[in-house]
């Protein structure tokens, strides 16, 4: 692929599943900011529809719980 993923800074492609109907594909990426994987979303969205779906790691999610 000529342009890769196209990531811009502050992106990071961490890994990706695709289902065995080959009908989805995963992607885990990485991002501080909201706005800049919207950067990168705004270079694909011509051709996939995406779904965002912000996740926490079992340590910042456990960290949450014992918190309250």
């Amino acid at each position: 692929m000529r342009d890769g993923r196209m990531l811009p800074a502050g992106v990071a492609y961490r890994a990706s599943w695709i289902d065995p109907s080959h009908a989805r594909c995963y992607q885990i990426m990485e991002a501080n900011d909201l706005a800049d994987l919207h950067v990168w979303i705004r270079s694909w969205d011509d051709l996939i529809d995406f779904q965002v779906i912000p996740v926490l790691s079992s340590q910042e999610y456990w960290a949450t719980v014992v918190a309250q």
